[in-house]
């Protein structure tokens, strides 16, 4: 068997081959991040096997450094291995007390890890085609997480120039409420707004929910208003809402683009789960990849950083363990939140959720445990491909 050694960085990588018996078949060498390096790399690996399919490639999980040399050495045919830092960081310290880290020595560290035949799992071409999925999902979390924030700031601006507002609507979000705020951003303005005109455009933009009534409303207030009248913060809130709504289009761009790859290519049974819905359905399933590198549910629970800690030494046990939160958080996060929903339109997860609460356990606690029992019945049902079956 050869293994191969990478450290992957942003210029360059650094490569180290051996076989099993120990022997340096090359020492410790650069190669470009290109198409020249790639190249030289496989004909060195080449040069040393005779099989391809006895060639074990490793590599550290470095996010999108090491992404095209993935899909090279995938497409080449070569068993690749993705090995998380963390491990390689605890492998290397256990081999020498002395503080040694290089590239040239990772390189040879990530080698070493593969020869004590540690239970790692190749990465497949699924996980590879997969990271686009990933993209997405993790664009539009990010994406949300933005318009989450300018939303939080409508909220300070309406309190400065337009306090009253808030009291005589559900929420500030509204399609209604932006148009009038961004026609009339301050109580001043839609004191003074005509009212055929603000009922027209409340009208409009409610598809024909609101009109003159809650206009006359909406402007009466305005009159009586403690709302400051500050051009600066008006201007503010106007391209605030215009941000929102360029956000808004975005993220609905993103989620049609997140569906067509769920109809056409994953069909995954999980979304006939109650509750899981495209969105949370589409980033765990892309954060967890190929579920045939885990062996059971625990080993997803410990990659989304869901385990339990544990601390004995002697006579002393850790009473209260905490989550390790190490794993992936966005997984985390997609997991706690399909949870939230499941818990509420599925019968038995609802129940079960009472139940931890009954035992006194806080809501958070009590939710975590119904996570766990998410996780096995979504780690069974993939590997099986049956749809859910609610229980009677």
């Amino acid at each position: 068997m050869i293994y191969v050694g990478i450290d992957v960085s942003k210029e360059k990588h650094d490569c180290f081959i051996t076989n099993s018996d120990g022997k340096v078949l090359f020492k410790s060498f650069t190669i470009s991040n290109n198409k020249e390096g790639f190249e030289t790399l496989f004909q060195r690996i080449e040069s040393v096997a005779e099989n391809l399919n006895k060639v074990k490639v490793g590599l550290e999980a470095t996010g999108h450094y090491s992404y095209n040399l993935l899909g090279f050495l995938l497409d080449k045919g070569l068993p690749t291995y993705v090995i998380n830092p963390l491990h390689t960081n605890l492998y290397r310290k256990s081999l020498s007390l002395r503080k040694t880290k290089t590239d040239k020595v990772d390189s040879r560290t990530i080698t070493t890890m593969m020869m004590s035949d540690m239970n790692l799992k190749s990465y497949s071409d699924t996980s590879y085609h997969n990271e686009e999925l990933k993209s997405l999902t993790r664009y539009r979390f990010d994406k949300v997480k933005e318009r989450a924030k300018l939303k939080s700031s409508i909220s300070r601006l309406v309190t400065i120039l337009f306090p009253e507002l808030e009291k005589l609507i559900p929420t500030l979000h509204m399609a209604s409420v932006y148009a009038m705020l961004s026609e009339f951003p301050g109580a001043s303005l839609v004191a003074s707004a005509h009212l055929t005109k603000l009922a027209n455009l409340l009208s409009q933009s409610s598809k024909g929910h609101y009109g003159k009534d809650t206009a006359a409303l909406f402007r009466e207030a305005a009159r009586n208003s403690i709302g400051s009248v500050m051009p600066a913060k008006s201007l503010e809130l106007k391209h605030t809402i215009k941000l929102i709504q360029e956000l808004t289009a975005e993220i609905d761009e993103i989620e049609a683009a997140i569906k067509q790859i769920m109809d056409d290519e994953i069909k995954s049974p999980i979304l006939t789960i109650p509750g899981i819905s495209y969105r949370m359905g589409a980033m765990i399933l892309a954060e967890i990849g190929d579920f045939s590198r885990f062996d059971s549910a625990d080993k997803i629970l410990a990659y989304a950083g869901m385990s339990p800690s544990t601390y004995q030494s002697g006579k002393l046990d850790n009473c209260y363990s905490h989550m390790e939160k190490r794993g992936s958080r966005y997984l985390r996060y997609a997991l706690y939140n399909a949870t939230k929903y499941v818990c509420h339109w599925d019968e038995s997860f609802g129940a079960y959720l009472e139940k931890k609460r009954s035992e006194g356990k806080h809501y958070n606690v009590a939710l975590s445990h119904a996570t766990k029992k998410l996780v096995r019945l979504i780690f069974a049902m993939e590997k099986s491909g049956q749809a859910y079956m609610p229980v009677a």
